[in-house]
């Protein structure tokens, strides 16, 4: 996908809601916090050097052009990385600094999160547009 490219075909972006998810149920099940590291160096990787490891492999297996797929918005795929990211940071540090609640409190948000959007509701897609109503209510009034 080039820079251009302002969609990703739906079967990546489900492979990585479905790794965020069974990292985070990996952590739970086996209480090896170091499992948060691949969704979290991965997500890292595709928010600051636009590589995601995750989605380059998962497009190895895409048989159809980009353009057969269902699209994803680049933007709000971005966006929501970002929540991501930043909760399995906090996760990942509780963790190892022996905040278990926290730790799990954060990871718990990414698991729903994810599983709610492999449903087919994209939380992170609610917030950004609640966001922006936000913010256009906040300029209307200051006109």
């Amino acid at each position: 996908m080039g820079e251009t490219n302002q969609t990703i075909p739906r079967p990546l972006v489900r492979t990585n809601q479905w790794v965020l998810f069974s990292s985070v149920l990996s952590v739970w099940i086996s209480g090896v916090e170091w499992i948060l590291l691949i969704p979290l160096l991965s997500g890292l990787s595709g928010l600051l050097l636009k590589y995601n490891p995750i989605m380059e492999f998962a497009k190895l297996f895409l048989k159809r052009p980009y353009s057969k797929y269902i699209a994803e918005d680049k933007q709000q795929q971005k966006f929501n990385q970002w929540i991501a990211t930043i909760l399995l940071t906090i996760a990942f540090g509780s963790y190892l600094m022996g905040m278990v609640i926290i730790g799990h409190i954060a990871s718990l948000f990414v698991a729903i999160a994810s599983f709610v959007a492999i449903l087919g509701f994209c939380v992170g897609c609610f917030i950004r547009y609640k966001w922006s109503q936000y913010q256009y209510k906040r300029l209307q009034k200051g006109l």
